[in-house]
């Protein structure tokens, strides 16, 4: 009887010391997730900033209301450069998913820090399109959207895997059919690829929250500690590109522009 207490012990203290694991895993996870937005929007502003000006003595070209773009913002927006800007988040985010197991988690955390600034760059035009009020807005309503669906998808007992699958294969179809309109310039596929986008990418917050989640429960019961840290920065970089994609589709319906 005594061995049976013993044991019973020793599983609740190792389920209460997972449990604490998941909790320091998700604020971690969330953090990392924190700082890449800052980072993003902060160098997107920055970087429209230093692509516009009001003195047509430093214009290259002109934008209207006033507005004139500088020489580096005909670089960035109105040259064959805005097409690598355009992809580049795109190719680096495989390429630091293929390279992540060779690096350490301090490595890998600078490495998406580096990422979220590359978005700012490839995000900055959103300034030149959209008035400022309307940005705040539409990330206030994202930042509430994405919390509720994160928090669904940490608490439900559902499993989300099968969601998850068919989710990732509409973010195939999705990329293809936006590639698609950037020739076609159709307004109504670009009401479809948002309003399709905004569902694909509020699921994917849910499932990906509980994949995060799953996978910290299995591993941390291997107790591995190396790999744990870089799951967290993965994890950052999962929640961050919903959230990205999630606020980018919604400024289509609600951003009003200048």
């Amino acid at each position: 009887m005594a061995q049976y207490q013993t044991a019973g012990v020793r599983a609740g203290t190792r389920a209460g010391q997972i449990d604490a694991g998941l909790r320091a895993h998700m604020n971690k996870v969330y953090g990392v997730m924190s700082i890449g937005m800052l980072l993003t929007g902060a160098a997107a502003w920055a970087i429209s900033g230093l692509a516009t000006t009001t003195d047509p003595s430093l214009a290259a070209a002109q934008l209207g209301n006033g507005q004139y773009l500088t020489s580096l913002g005909a670089a960035i927006y109105a040259s064959p450069l805005k097409w690598v800007i355009m992809f580049a988040p795109l190719i680096a985010v495989f390429a630091f998913s293929a390279m992540i197991n060779r690096m350490s988690a301090a490595t890998a955390q600078v490495v998406f820090y580096g990422y979220a600034v590359l978005m700012g760059l490839s995000l900055s035009s959103i300034f030149l399109v959209f008035t400022g009020a309307s940005i705040a807005q539409t990330f206030l309503i994202t930042a509430i959207a994405f919390a509720g669906l994160s928090l669904y998808g940490y608490t439900t007992k559902r499993n989300l895997t099968g969601l998850g699958t068919f989710l990732m294969m509409g973010v195939i179809g999705l990329v293809v059919a936006m590639i698609v309109n950037i020739f076609l310039q159709s307004p109504a596929l670009m009401f479809a690829i948002s309003a399709i986008g905004v569902l694909i990418f509020a699921g994917l917050t849910a499932y990906d929250t509980q994949n995060i989640k799953n996978t910290y429960i299995q591993h941390a019961q291997m107790g591995d500690s190396e790999w744990l840290g870089k799951a967290a920065i993965m994890g950052a970089l999962q929640l961050y590109l919903d959230f990205i994609n999630l606020f980018m589709f919604l400024l289509q319906f609600m951003g009003n522009r200048e």
